[in-house]
């Protein structure tokens, strides 16, 4: 039990507040903030439950945390946090994985569809009302290479392979008989894998290593046949040299949930190149998605209150949850 009186929550949730709170607000004294109020909400407060996400206020406003044990993140990426004042605090940070995998793990197997069926081109020729036949792609036997290993990553792989296709991983521990990826190899030998693959995935967590790993030296190394899919972070490619590839046809298309500026701004070539496919990172928000959200961190709010283990507990060296503590 975290006290007799009720604890303290600040919620930020920029200016759309989170439905099914009634549980939390029976148990807990409960503020509710934007960006700009985050700072006078945390004085005082016991937790902090970030469920926009999206949100970059809190190293700003943490000079006022002068209670705070635990935050949650309403999401499986917890970059936004990942700031010396949380990562080097006794501040327990804890996030939502498992909510998105099979979402996200559906939304890569309908770009790789879409691309293999030549989707796209068929919706703009139906623009035109004109009939051009074409033969396709099929997807049985290519080889998709998937950079993350995590579960959203292993979600991927399970669904890829349902549909014939041959996966292999990328991940900071080499294994061989992986029961999802068959094969994992280690993330130092990405570009010397890359020439394999005819779909590459990033679902990668963003740490100082994985910034950027995406560049001109990798979509050089990849088939000029490939497609690659970000679904992880945007932060993970150097965009400028991603639409460099596309626009020499170094690869072959691109489709794209994540941004290194969100939203993608209108002036952006990615919007109008016809072998790209924009979404604005959504491939994990499915109907409910909100609801799953709170329920997750109703969960391990009674078991805050109760002084037992907390799920999903982020190693905040590393900057995700390692599979021991999922």
């Amino acid at each position: 039990m975290v006290g007799e009186d009720f604890p303290v929550l600040t919620v930020l949730c920029g200016d759309r507040s989170p439905d099914g709170m009634q549980i939390i607000e029976q148990s807990a004294t409960v503020r509710y903030t934007n960006d700009e109020g985050l700072a006078d909400s945390l004085r005082g407060a016991d937790a902090l439950f970030v469920y926009d996400f999206l949100s970059s206020a809190v190293p700003d406003a943490w000079h006022a945390a002068d209670r705070l044990s635990w935050v949650h993140m309403a999401s499986a990426g917890v970059d936004p946090v990942m700031f010396p004042g949380l990562r080097d605090s006794d501040v327990v940070l804890t996030n939502s994985r498992g909510v998105f995998d099979t979402p996200i793990a559906e939304y890569v197997l309908g770009v790789v569809l879409a691309f293999a069926k030549d989707f796209a081109r068929s919706l703009r020729l139906q623009d035109q009302n004109r009939w051009l036949h074409r033969e396709t792609e099929r997807i049985e036997g290519r080889h998709a290479m998937v950079m993350g290993t995590g579960p959203i990553g292993r979600a991927i792989a399970r669904m890829l392979r349902a549909a014939g296709m041959r996966v292999t991983g990328i991940g900071r521990t080499t294994r061989a008989d992986d029961p999802d990826f068959g094969v994992v190899h280690p993330s130092t030998e990405l570009t010397d894998r890359l020439p394999e693959a005819d779909y590459v995935v990033a679902v990668a967590p963003l740490t100082e290593q994985t910034k950027g790993v995406f560049d001109a030296r990798a979509f050089n190394a990849m088939k000029t046949s490939a497609r690659f899919i970000n679904v992880g972070r945007g932060e993970l490619v150097a965009t400028g040299d991603l639409i460099a590839a596309l626009r020499s046809n170094e690869i072959a298309g691109a489709a794209l949930d994540v941004f290194d500026t969100e939203p993608l701004p209108a002036d952006s070539p990615l919007w109008n190149m016809e072998n790209v496919v924009v979404s604005p990172h959504m491939s994990g928000d499915v109907v409910g998605w909100r609801s799953i959200l709170v329920e997750r961190f109703t969960e391990n709010f009674e078991r805050w209150r109760a002084g037992r283990p907390l799920l999903n507990v982020v190693d905040k060296r590393l900057g995700y949850v390692p599979s021991s503590a999922a």
